[in-house]
């Protein structure tokens, strides 16, 4: 036993420590929030020296920001911000973000700030008075000042970041005390990270096995919804769709797709700083779309969809992070697409209504054949379009004398005598 006890004390402690990895890529969204904090409870669980945030994004939402920030606070593993590869940028958000972790570093080669709340404040723009946009930059400008104090960084360009919105490099960053060190590589960083004290304990990362924590399937989900592009594309499936099931009651499958696409989009309302009037614009949209389609003004409608699709998607986003934002390389083409469809296709449908009736049993009404039976009021034949008919008239018609169809009722037809006119006899 005390051969066994011995053998078990070394052998426990050639344990490797372990660290653990998330990678953040792209706008910061309620999406990240759960990720991030889904993985500091799962570090704070298996006793990992530290969790590794690799970041590169170009801002994201406040609020969920501030999530991030709140959950390293409570955090009782050591958070690290490492922001790589070389060429990723810590912008906006994620400028509050990094200053926020326990540690903070950088690729060479990367960037970090320019945190202006334009961006990072949905609905702040050029038209935002002067008072509330003051109001908006103090607030901003007072938390990461707050933030960088709690860390001990330099909170005068960390407000600087917010106020004029300054940037840095990884190397000006060190040198001016707003990280903590720059890293060639994740092997690199755990090296330098190695004997760092964080909140009096040493961290112990030496050798350490890096884990990775992957985003779960709902998070991925999360994330992929996330996407403005994908919200646009969803708008005009959901319009389609559901003035499809509209225009042709019963097709069942336009309708179903339309209402599931509609209802993505409501779930991504909540996700994405949308601005409603852009939202309200698609609306009318997709309502003056369906009004021209239903009881055909000329045009008039379609053009006013046209131009209320285009302001709308143009709006959608047009205050929000640059992460969040609609390029016109997608709205242009999805309002040619959507004025080509409702010009073209639907016009062409609404053409071919209009048409008279060119084939079936309608286009035997007012046609005159020949009575191959003596025709009553109760029976009688005739022969049209390579068929024998039963024929009924209130009149009495000859076989062989011409009769007019008037009606179709059942497999019946239902005819009159052919009233031809006579020329008038010479008087004598």
């Amino acid at each position: 036993m005390l051969l066994a006890g011995s053998l078990c004390g070394p052998v426990a402690g050639l344990r490797a420590t372990e660290a653990g990895l998330i990678k953040v890529n792209g706008a910061i969204g309620q999406a990240t929030a759960g990720y991030v904090s889904r993985a500091i409870n799962l570090a704070g669980d298996r006793h990992f020296a530290c969790l590794i945030i690799q970041l590169d994004t170009p801002g994201g939402s406040l609020e969920s920001t501030r999530q991030i920030v709140q959950k390293f606070y409570a955090s009782t593993v050591p958070t690290v911000v490492y922001v790589a590869p070389a060429g990723a940028w810590a912008g906006s958000a994620g400028c509050f973000i990094t200053l926020a972790a326990d540690v903070a570093a950088m690729a060479p080669s990367t960037s970090i700030g320019a945190a202006h709340p334009v961006s990072i404040f949905p609905g702040v723009g050029d038209s935002t008075n002067s008072v509330m946009k003051e109001k908006i930059e103090n607030l901003a400008g007072s938390y990461i000042v707050s933030i960088a104090k709690k860390r001990g960084r330099n909170a005068e360009w960390a407000k600087s970041s917010v106020i004029n919105s300054q940037a840095l490099s990884a190397t000006e960053a060190l040198e001016t005390n707003v990280i903590d060190l720059i890293a060639e590589d994740l092997p690199d960083l755990l090296k330098k990270l190695d004997g760092r004290e964080i909140d009096g304990k040493p961290l112990k990362t030496a050798g350490a096995q890096i884990i990775d924590i992957p985003m779960t399937t709902r998070e991925k989900i999360r994330q992929v919804l996330s996407h403005p592009e994908l919200m646009l594309l969803l708008v005009l499936v959901a319009m389609y769709g559901i003035i499809g099931e509209l225009s042709n009651p019963g097709a069942i499958l336009p309708g179903v797709v339309g209402a599931i696409a509609l209802i993505l989009v409501l779930y991504m309302t909540t996700i994405l700083p949308v601005n409603i009037a852009g939202l309200a614009l698609l609306g009318l949209a997709a309502v003056l779309f369906f009004v021209d389609v239903s009881a055909p003004a000329h045009g008039v409608l379609t053009f006013g969809g046209i131009v209320a699709f285009f302001l709308g998607a143009l709006m959608l986003f047009n205050r929000a992070e640059p992460g969040f934002r609609l390029s016109l390389a997608y709205i242009i083409p999805a309002t040619a697409i959507t004025g080509l469809f409702f010009i073209f296709v639907v016009g062409a449908g609404l053409r071919a209504q209009l048409l008279p009736v060119r084939a079936g049993r309608e286009t035997m009404l007012s046609r005159t054949v020949a009575a191959v039976t003596a025709i009553t009021p109760t029976q009688g034949k005739v022969f049209v379009e390579g068929e024998y008919w039963n024929a009924i008239s209130d009149t009495p018609i000859e076989a062989g004398r011409p009769a007019q169809i008037v009606g179709i009722e059942g497999l019946t037809l239902k005819v009159k005598p052919q009233t031809t006119a006579t020329p008038n006899a010479s008087k004598s």
